[in-house]
């Protein structure tokens, strides 16, 4: 019985590290020890505007930005329905333009960023779904531009709800800057 139960550990734990730690197809090695520069890996063979992953250099300071949500568009309408935040590209570009704020307040910009979660919540106009072309609507106005072409590591998720009702999106960022 002991000797099962240690076999069945030692079979998950290699599995495991197969998974967490195998390379797989990245397409940036690893920077060395004395690199000082953030590294964006780019996503094999796409175009998508985020970055597989990103190397952040020791030498950096981190700034951990917490969950911004959209201001009220139109405070004609129902306080906490979706038409006083607008749609999920309205609410993308107010939430990135707020964020772009904070940055500044602290000498970063967007091109900083370098992991982002997005929240978004199912858009009842769109039979429940997130509106997730919305979204990189308001996204791409910011991200892999011709002005601004770093790219983030970046979750999109569908969430049951955020803090605030009508709000369709909340975003937060991890941005770095080097020393």
């Amino acid at each position: 019985m002991i000797a099962s139960t240690l076999w069945r550990r030692l079979a998950v734990t290699a599995t495991l590290a197969i998974v967490f730690f195998y390379p797989g197809n990245a397409q940036t090695p690893a920077p060395s020890p004395l690199s000082n520069k953030v590294q964006r890996i780019p996503i094999p063979n796409s175009d998508f505007p985020i970055s597989q992953g990103v190397w952040v250099p020791a030498n950096s300071d981190t700034l951990y930005l917490s969950g911004s949500i959209p201001p009220v568009a139109n405070p004609a309408a129902p306080k906490g329905s979706i038409e006083s935040y607008g749609s999920t590209e309205t609410q993308t570009v107010a939430v990135l333009q707020r964020i772009e704020q904070s940055l500044e307040a602290q000498k970063l910009s967007l091109a900083d960023i370098v992991m982002m979660h997005a929240y978004l919540v199912g858009d009842p106009g769109k039979e429940g779904k997130m509106d997730f072309a919305g979204f990189m609507a308001g996204y791409t106005r910011f991200f892999g531009t011709k002005e601004q072409p770093n790219k983030p590591a970046r979750s999109a998720m569908q969430v049951a709800a955020l803090a605030a009702p009508g709000a369709l999106v909340e975003i937060e960022v991890i941005a770095v800057r080097l020393l």
